[in-house]
C-alpha cells in the first residue's frame, strides 16, 4: 500500500519534532513546517494525504492556512490542533472544512486514531467518485447500445431499400449528363442551371450512399484478415488519397517516420480505414496555412500512429462525446456522426485504442496505439483480452516475442 503522507504544522519545535518520530515509527511518511509560509511552500511541491495543523501560529493563523488548503487541495483532509481555552477556533474550523480538531496537549493514540478517520473518509470520497463516474460511463454505454439496438434492427432494410431507388437515381443523372454533353446551348435554354441541379443530385446520391455503406458497416463488420503490415508504406499511401483535398485547402500534410522498421502483424485495410477517417477529421478542422503531422513511434511492444493537426481543437465538453455514434459537430449534411465511432469499433477489434488530447484554438492530436506482438497484449488495458483473443487465432508467421 502507498505510505501515507502527512503534514505537521506547528510552531512549536519543541511538540513538532518528537509527534514526527512517533507518527514515523507507525509507519507514516512525515513532513514538518514551522508556519503557514512553509506549509504552503511544502505542499506545492510535495503530496500530502493530511495536514495536522496549529491555530495559534505566528503571522497566518491556522485558520487562514485550512482555508487556502480547501481552496487549492479539496482532497487533503485537516485536523487542528488548539489549546484547552480555544475550543471555539476548533469549532469554526470545522465549520470551515477541517475534518476535525484536539486540543493540547495531543493523546498520541486518539491523533493516530483521528488521522486514520480522515484517511478512510477520503477513500470513501474517492470511492464515491469512481462510482460515480463508472455510473456515468455505465449510463452513456446503455445510451450509445439502445441507439445501436435499434441501428441494427432498422439499417439492414433501411439500407437496402434506400440503395433500390438511388441506383434508379444515378442511372437517370448520367443519362441526363448524356443528353446536356450533346445538347447545344441554343438548343437547351439555361443548360447551365440543369448541369448545376444534375450536379446537386449526384452529391446528394453520393451522401446517401455513404451512409448507407455505413450503416451496413455497424451490423456486417469485415473479417479481420492480419499479415505482415508496414505502416510507413501504408501512412504515405493513405496520404495520397487525401492529397489533393489538402491542396486545394493550401494544407500541408508533414510525415515524420522514425528509423524504425514500422512492421506489425495486423490489417492494413483496416488500419488504413482508421488513417482516412483521423486525416479526414484533420482536414475538416484546419484551414489555409495549418499542418497536418503523421508520425510513427515504435517500441518492442507497440506501434503508436499519431495524426496532429494545428486547427481549431475540440472543447473540453466534446471530447468525450466524439466517438459516440450520430454525435457531430459539423453543419447539416457535412458530417454523419458515425465516422469516430467506425474508427473506435475498427481499433477495438484490431486489439488496440485510440486517444485524443485538444485544445481549443491550437489543435488536435489522435493517438492509436497497436500491439505488435503477443507480449504488448499486457500493455493494452483494457483491451487486452480482446488482443489476445486475435493473436491466438493468427495464422502464419508470428513472433511470440
Amino acid at each position: 500500500m502507498t505510505q501515507t503522507r502527512l503534514l505537521l504544522v506547528d510552531d512549536e519545535n519543541h511538540f513538532r519534532s518528537p509527534l514526527k518520530k512517533r507518527l514515523q515509527k507507525r509507519g507514516f511518511m512525515v513532513f514538518e513546517a514551522g508556519d503557514g509560509n512553509e506549509c504552503q511552500a511544502l505542499m506545492q511541491q510535495e503530496a500530502v494525504d493530511v495536514v495536522v495543523l496549529d491555530v495559534k501560529m505566528p503571522g497566518m493563523s491556522g485558520i487562514e492556512v485550512l482555508a487556502w488548503i480547501r481552496e487549492q487541495f479539496q482532497k487533503t483532509e485537516v485536523i487542528l490542533l488548539t489549546g484547552h481555552a480555544c475550543a471555539a477556533d476548533g469549532v469554526e474550523g470545522i465549520k470551515n472544512g477541517a475534518f476535525d480538531y484536539l486540543t493540547k496537549p495531543v493523546e498520541f493514540d486518539h491523533l493516530v486514531q483521528k488521522i486514520n478517520q480522515a484517511l478512510e473518509k477520503r477513500q470513501r470520497e474517492e470511492e464515491k467518485k469512481q462510482e460515480a463516474d463508472f455510473k456515468a460511463r455505465m449510463e452513456q454505454q446503455m445510451v450509445a447500445t439502445e441507439r445501436l439496438a435499434s441501428l441494427g434492427t432498422l439499417s439492414t432494410g433501411i439500407a437496402h431499400e434506400i440503395d433500390n431507388p438511388l441506383a434508379i437515381i444515378r442511372e437517370c443523372t448520367e443519362f441526363m449528363r448524356l443528353l446536356l454533353g450533346k445538347t447545344e446551348d441554343a438548343v437547351f435554354p439555361r443548360k447551365k442551371d440543369f448541369e448545376n441541379a444534375v450536379g446537386k443530385i449526384e452529391t446528394a446520391i453520393e451522401r446517401a450512399r455513404r451512409i448507407t455503406h455505413q450503416l451496413l458497416g455497424f451490423v456486417r463488420q469485415p473479417e479481420t484478415v492480419f499479415s505482415e503490415t508496414d505502416l510507413k508504406a501504408l501512412i504515405s499511401e493513405t496520404i495520397e488519397f487525401v492529397k489533393k483535398e489538402a491542396q486545394n485547402k493550401k494544407v500541408e500534410i508533414v510525415q515524420d517516420l522514425d528509423k524504425a522498421g514500422g512492421k506489425i502483424w495486423s490489417d492494413a485495410y483496416a488500419i488504413r480505414q482508421v488513417l482516412i477517417n483521423l486525416i479526414t477529421n484533420a482536414l475538416a478542422a484546419v484551414t489555409s496555412g495549418d499542418i497536418i503531422t503523421v508520425s510513427v513511434r515504435e517500441t518492442d511492444l507497440l506501434a503508436e500512429i499519431r495524426v496532429e493537426d494545428t486547427g481549431s481543437g475540440i472543447p473540453k465538453e466534446n471530447l468525450e462525446k466524439i466517438f459516440e455514434p450520430f454525435f457531430t459537430t459539423k453543419p447539416p449534411g457535412k458530417g454523419t456522426g458515425l465516422g469516430l465511432y467506425v474508427t473506435a469499433g475498427i481499433m477495438e477489434r484490431l486489439g488496440g485504442k485510440i486517444d485524443v488530447t485538444s485544445r481549443v484554438g491550437q489543435g488536435t492530436v489522435f493517438t492509436i496505439s497497436l500491439p505488435r506482438t503477443r507480449k504488448a497484449c499486457s500493455l493494452m488495458g483494457d483491451n487486452k483480452d480482446i488482443c489476445l483473443d486475435i493473436l491466438n487465432t493468427i495464422k502464419g508467421d508470428q513472433p511470440n516475442d
